[in-house]
This record gives C-alpha cells, structure tokens and sequence, in this order.
C-alpha cells in the first residue's frame, strides 16, 4: 500500500487527464516519503459514464481520488502523506480546472489490521527483475 483509487467522470479530455503520468507523479510522491514499500503502491481509475455534477450542466466534471493505506503509521505521517498525494493531484489536475468546472476531493483510509489480507509476490518478482538489469 498505499492503493490509488480514482474515479472521475467522463467528461474530461483523456489527454489532459494523462492517467499514466497521474500514477506515475502519484507513485513517487509515496516512495518520496520514505514510508511505503515499492511493491505494495498500486494505482486503478474508474471511469463513470452516468453522472451529475452540480445543475447537470455537461461541462461540469468531477473526480475523486481515495487513498487505502495500511496501519501503523503516525497522525503526523498520514497527514504528511495525504498533503503530498493532494498537491500532486491538484498541480496534475490544474489545467483541466481553467478549461471546465471540476470538482476534485480525496480521502486517505487506513485499513485496520486485522481486516487487511494480503498476497503478493511482487517484491521478489521486482527483485528478480532488477537482478536483470545488472
């Protein structure tokens, strides 16, 4: 973890939403903060069709980015945490704003131990994939 969940509405150019370089900025911004291991960031959006913003006008956009950690990080770490991942959305998402009426928020939910399950088998596959390059 963390897990990067986005969903956003339809109406906004996918060029300018560039979901790759999102993810990307996104993942680094956990790796910079020193608190999250490479093999558990994973980053998934949702694309909603039907949807309504505001009066209904069609040019109105939103997009919601929930972030699921795992326990054991202090107050002061989820807060750190959470004003990197908003900084980079709301810098990423800022052309889109002078161009439509867009609507963004975001969350960060810490999963309880003991209803967390996991079964990864990334870290040796990235091990295995660096030991390549070399």
């Amino acid at each position: 973890m963390p897990h990067f969940i986005l969903e956003h509405s339809s109406n906004i150019d996918d060029e300018l939403l560039a979901l790759d370089q999102l993810f990307e900025k996104l993942h680094n911004a956990a790796l910079d903060t020193g608190l999250y291991p490479l093999a558990g960031i994973r980053s998934r959006a949702h694309r909603c069709d039907k949807f309504r913003v505001a009066n209904g006008n069609p040019n109105y956009a939103f997009l919601h980015l929930q972030v699921k950690i795992g326990a054991g990080r202090s107050d002061e770490e989820k807060q750190s945490s959470a004003q990197a991942f908003f900084k980079v959305l709301s810098e990423h998402l800022a052309p889109i704003q002078q161009q439509q009426g867009l609507g963004i928020s975001f969350e960060l939910n810490e999963l309880p131990e003991v209803l967390k399950y996991n079964l990864n088998n990334l870290r040796e596959h990235l091990s295995l994939e660096s030991a390549q390059e070399k």
